[in-house]
C-alpha cells in the first residue's frame, strides 16, 4: 500500500507542473488573446453607449436665470464650450472651457412680472445681475450632478443587458462613473469666465453689437433711466394738473379722447407711463400703430400683458418688427383689437387699420428692412391700397386709419379724415396730398412711446417717449390734441403742447407732405407724388 501511494505521488508531482505549463501555453495562445481583448473592447463600447445614451436622456436641467427660464443641457463633445440659444434669433457661441462636455443654455420665456420689478426698484437690477450669476452656478452644479446620475444608471442597465455577468455589469459602471465624473472636472478645471466678454453670433443675433451698442454703455445708462422713473412719473402726474392753464377743450358727453403710441420696443416704462396718461387724462381708447416689440419672438409675447392692466380699449396694428405671433399674443388680450385690413367701432368711432407688410426685424441683413426701395415700395403702398379700398366698401364712415409706415398713407388720402402711423421714431404732423372732390386728409406720425428701446440709449442724445392725446367731438372729427414727450434716459422734463384745431372740418393747418409712389414706370396712386426713398425705423 505504501508503495502504492507513493507511487501515486510520484505520478502527481510530474503530471502537476506539466498541467501548470500547459494552462500558461493556452492563456497565449492568439484565440485566447482575442478573447479577451473583445471583452475589454465590449466593456469599452458598453461604457461608451451607456455615456452618450445617459447624457442625451438625463444631462438637461431647467433654472430660472433672473427673469428667464433656461433650459441647460450637456452633450458628448471633443472641444468643449457653450452654446446660448435664443429662439428664433440665433445663439451666441462661448469658448467658455475645454473637455469633451458641450453645454448649451436655451433661453425661454421671459416672466413679465420679475422684469416689471428690476424696473420698478433700480437697486434690484444690481441684486439680479448678481443672482443671476449664482443661478446659471446652482443651475450647472445641479446638472452635473443629474447626468452623473444618468449616465453610471444607463451604462449599468445596459451592461447588465449585454453581458448578463455581475462582474462585467460592475465594471462598466465604474467605468461610466470615473469617465463622466473626469469629463466634468477638466471642463471645470479649464473655465474661462472672460470668454463671456468674446461671444460669436449666429442667426439674426450676427447684427446684435451693432443694433445694441456697447454694452456696459447701456447698462449704465438704463440704471440711470430706471432711477429717474418714479419722478418721470410724477411729473406726468404733475402736468395733467396744468392743464387748465392750456387753451380748453371743453370737455362734453360727446367728446372721445384717444391716446395714441407707437414703437414702444420691449421698453416696459412705456407702460408705466401709458397707464399713468390713461388714469390722469380719461382716456377712452388706446391706439396703438404698431413695433410693440423688436423681434416678434415666443419670449417676447408676453411683454403685451400689459394691455389687459388699461381696461380700455386697445386697437392694434403690426410693425414691421412685429410677428403674427405678436399679433396673436395681443389679441388674446381682453380688451384688445387686432386689425388687419379691417374695420372696427370702438368708443363710437370707426377705426380701419391693416399690418405692416414686412416682417423686418434683422433691418441689416433684410433688404426689406434696409431702406425704402422700389420692391419695398411697392409693398407698403399696396398695403395702404389694400386698406383704402376696405374702407371705400366699409358700410360706416370711416373715422381714423391706422398704418404702421406713413409711406403707405398716400392712397388714403380723401378716404377718411385722419390717418395715423409710427416707424419712424420721429412726430411730425402734415396734410396729405388733397385728392380733387374729397376730404382733406391729416397724417399724424408719432414717435417712439418706448424710446426706441435699447436703441434709444446708443447715441448721446436720448430718445424721447412720445405720445399723442387726441380729442374729438361729437361729430367724431378731432378738434385738439396734446403732444406728450417725456424726456429720454437721464432727463426728467416732461413736456405737453396743446393743438387746438380751428376748422375741425378742414383739419389741421399744417404743410402737404408728398408720400412715396410705386415709380415712375406706374401711375401713381391717387393723393400721392414721387419722392425718394425715406428711411425705416
Amino acid at each position: 500500500m505504501d508503495g502504492h501511494e507513493n507511487e501515486q505521488h510520484r505520478t502527481g508531482d510530474e503530471t502537476s507542473p506539466e498541467r501548470g505549463r500547459a494552462r500558461r501555453l493556452t492563456a497565449w495562445r492568439p484565440g485566447h488573446r482575442l478573447r479577451r481583448l473583445g471583452v475589454v473592447l465590449a466593456l469599452l463600447a458598453v461604457t461608451l453607449g451607456g455615456i452618450v445614451i445617459g447624457t442625451y436622456a438625463g444631462g438637461h436641467v431647467g433654472t430660472d436665470i433672473g427673469p428667464f427660464r433656461a433650459e441647460l443641457k450637456l452633450s458628448p463633445s471633443l472641444s468643449g464650450g457653450t452654446t446660448v440659444d435664443i429662439p428664433p434669433l440665433g445663439a451666441l457661441l462661448l469658448d467658455s472651457h475645454d473637455g469633451p462636455a458641450y453645454l448649451t443654455v436655451e433661453v425661454g420665456s421671459l416672466d413679465q412680472g420679475r422684469t416689471e420689478a428690476l424696473i420698478d426698484d433700480p437697486a434690484s437690477i444690481s441684486r439680479a445681475s448678481q443672482s443671476a450669476v449664482q443661478d446659471v452656478r446652482d443651475g450647472v452644479m445641479r446638472l452635473g450632478l443629474r447626468t452623473l446620475a444618468s449616465v453610471v444608471l444607463a451604462t449599468l442597465l445596459l451592461a447588465a443587458l449585454v453581458f448578463r455577468d455581475v462582474r462585467r455589469t460592475a465594471w462598466a459602471g465604474g467605468l461610466a462613473l470615473a469617465v463622466t465624473a473626469g469629463s466634468l472636472g477638466l471642463a471645470a478645471s479649464t473655465l474661462r469666465p472672460q470668454a463671456i466678454e468674446e461671444p460669436r453670433y449666429e442667426g439674426l443675433l450676427v447684427n446684435a453689437p451693432a443694433i445694441v451698442g456697447d454694452a456696459r454703455r447701456i447698462a449704465n445708462d438704463y440704471t440711470k433711466y430706471a432711477e429717474q422713473l418714479q419722478r418721470l412719473v410724477g411729473n406726468v402726474s404733475k402736468l395733467y394738473t396744468t392743464v387748465s392753464a392750456l387753451p380748453v377743450v371743453q370737455p362734453s358727453p360727446g367728446t372721445t379722447r384717444v391716446l395714441h403710441v407707437s414703437d414702444i420696443h420691449l421698453n416696459p416704462t412705456g407702460w408705466q407711463l401709458i397707464r399713468t396718461v390713461v388714469e390722469q387724462f380719461g382716456i377712452d381708447v388706446v391706439v396703438d400703430t404698431g413695433d410693440m416689440t423688436d423681434w416678434g419672438s415666443e419670449p417676447e409675447a408676453s411683454f403685451v400683458g400689459s394691455i389687459g392692466l388699461l381696461k380700455k380699449p386697445y386697437v392694434f396694428i403690426r410693425g414691421n418688427h412685429d410677428s403674427p405671433r405678436t399679433a396673436a399674443a395681443v389679441a388674446q388680450q381682453p380688451n384688445a383689437i387686432v386689425l388687419n385690413n379691417s374695420v372696427t367701432t370702438v368708443g363710437g368711432l370707426t377705426i380701419a387699420g391693416i399690418g405692416d407688410p414686412r416682417f423686418t426685424p434683422d433691418k441689416e441683413t433684410s433688404p426689406a428692412g434696409s431702406g425704402l426701395t422700389s420692391a419695398v415700395a411697392d409693398q407698403v403702398i399696396g398695403a395702404g391700397e389694400q386698406l383704402a379700398a376696405t374702407i371705400d366698401k366699409s358700410p360706416r364712415k370711416v373715422d381714423i386709419a391706422l398704418i404702421h409706415d406713413p409711406a403707405s398713407a398716400g392712397p388714403l388720402s380723401g378716404d377718411c379724415p385722419l390717418v395715423l402711423s409710427g416707424h419712424t421714431h420721429s412726430r411730425q404732423v402734415s396734410k396729405l396730398p388733397q385728392v380733387e372732390g374729397k376730404q382733406p386728409t391729416t397724417l399724424m406720425v408719432q414717435g417712439s412711446t418706448g424710446g426706441a428701446g435699447l436703441r434709444g440709449l446708443e447715441g448721446e442724445k436720448p430718445t424721447p417717449l412720445t405720445m399723442t392725446v387726441l380729442y374729438f367731438d361729437q361729430q367724431k372729427l378731432l378738434q385738439a390734441y396734446d403732444e406728450i414727450t417725456v424726456g429720454g434716459t437721464g432727463q426728467s422734463q416732461v413736456n405737453l403742447e396743446r393743438h387746438v384745431i380751428r376748422d375741425p372740418a378742414k383739419g389741421d393747418q399744417v404743410p402737404v407732405t408728398p408720400t412715396p409712389t410705386r415709380g415712375p414706370s406706374e401711375s401713381p396712386s391717387p393723393g400721392t407724388t414721387t419722392l425718394s426713398p425715406t428711411p425705416t425705423s
